[in-house]
């Protein structure tokens, strides 16, 4: 090395010094404060605490169901595991909510297809819970299609926004078959309210996308002809619609989860009082609407609702102004998919719909399922980031296919 390249410090020169990344990291937590949805978060938050008293509500019935001669579950058992699930769906949650916009649709998209190979193989090496097929284990059960169902709304917006590039790519198709392929994976498990998630979840998307008003009726058309194929062919979905239809009798899981849910009239029973729910089964998961309406009140089961109602609202408030179509179909089919699980649910504790085997979302106790739900909040969050300070236009198409082409 020559002396004219060597560094000879001078009287007033200051020291580098490296980049001081806890500042960097503050830097980036206060951009994330100030561009994500406050109001969603909360939301969000104020709805995992009910679910917290929730499961605290129905754990000893669900304790005392699954207990055995040789192991004795304490009353508590599954609302200290909601507590662990929880504290890492919230870790999961904020992780997401922090990754660029750019990075985290990449990401989901190659998330996505690893979710669709394990689907494939759940048939395989999946083991079965209940008469249903859909968990791998991996040291812990994990249902794939839990985590398919949030990554799978990322990658049809991302394919749906193919149509900005280029308006002949058969993008319709192209996301007609890749949902047909996953209804299919979902049919065989059985998991046939999964199957109708992702299909409603996909027509919400294809309907904003521009779809023809004449084509979206010829869907309509198609998916009324596949349910009746279904109730032909399919003995779970024959099962399902039959008993719906005929009545429940006094020993249905249906009719006692009504019966629960309206035990405890407008102010409840009391925590802990409830006495139908310890007849209840799965009423930490399925029916934790019922244990709710028992020992909360229907009061209590009203604000429930109102808090999803408000959830949705909020995202479909923060997309008035979006002006990049992936942005509008991404945060629309994640939202779709939450509601459509949410009202699902609460509609089968009510009589009004055959039951499904789904869990309400960020109330009910689960493992895969509260993860989950807390990485579909976390994409809703990073996908609606914005800054205050930057004004919004209408949505224009050739506007957004710069946009589309410079991420």
């Amino acid at each position: 090395m020559s002396t004219s390249q060597l560094y000879i410090p001078r009287a007033g020169d200051k020291p580098k010094r490296p980049p001081n990344l806890p500042q960097d990291r503050k830097r980036e937590l206060r951009i994330w404060w100030r561009e994500i949805d406050r109001w969603l978060l909360f939301f969000v938050l104020l709805l995992m605490a009910v679910g917290t008293l929730s499961v605290a509500a129905a754990s000893p019935a669900s304790a005392h169901r699954l207990s055995t001669a040789e192991e004795t579950l304490p009353d508590l058992y599954f609302f200290w595991a909601h507590i662990r699930w929880q504290a890492l769906g919230l870790l999961v949650l904020v992780g997401t909510s922090l990754v660029p916009r750019e990075l985290l649709r990449r990401g989901t998209i190659v998330f996505a297809g690893a979710m669709l190979v394990l689907l494939m193989l759940v048939p395989f090496i999946g083991y079965e819970v209940n008469g249903a097929k859909r968990w791998i284990r991996f040291g812990l059960g994990v249902q794939p299609s839990e985590f398919l169902k949030p990554a799978f709304a990322v990658t049809m917006a991302w394919i749906l926004s193919w149509k900005l590039r280029d308006p002949k790519l058969p993008v319709i198709g192209i996301s007609a078959g890749l949902v047909g392929f996953i209804t299919v994976l979902m049919l065989a498990q059985p998991n046939l309210g999964g199957a109708i998630l992702f299909i409603g979840a996909w027509l919400v998307m294809v309907m904003l996308a521009g779809l023809p008003l004449q084509r979206i009726g010829m869907l309509m058309g198609a998916g009324i002809a596949g349910m009746l194929l279904a109730y032909l062919t399919y003995d779970n979905a024959r099962n399902r619609i039959d008993s719906f239809f005929g009545g429940p009798s006094a020993y249905d899981h249906v009719d006692l989860a009504n019966r629960t849910l309206t035990g405890g009239g407008w102010t409840g029973s009391g925590f802990w009082l409830g006495e139908n729910k310890m007849r209840l089964p799965e009423a930490h998961t399925d029916y934790i609407f019922s244990v709710i309406g028992e020992e909360l009140g229907l009061i209590v089961c009203a604000i429930v609702v109102m808090l999803y109602l408000a959830i949705i609202l909020r995202v479909l408030i923060r997309l008035v102004d979006e002006d990049r179509l992936f942005i509008i179909l991404a945060a629309s089919g994640l939202i779709a998919l939450f509601g459509g699980q949410a009202f699902i649910n609460i509609l089968v504790n009510l009589q009004l719909f055959p039951s499904k085997g789904m869990t309400l979302p960020l109330v009910s106790y689960g493992g895969s399922s509260t993860i989950a739900q807390c990485f579909t909040m976390g994409l809703l969050l990073a996908v609606t980031r914005r800054n205050p300070f930057l004004a919004r236009e209408p949505f224009d198409v050739r506007d957004a296919l710069e946009k589309e082409d410079g991420q």
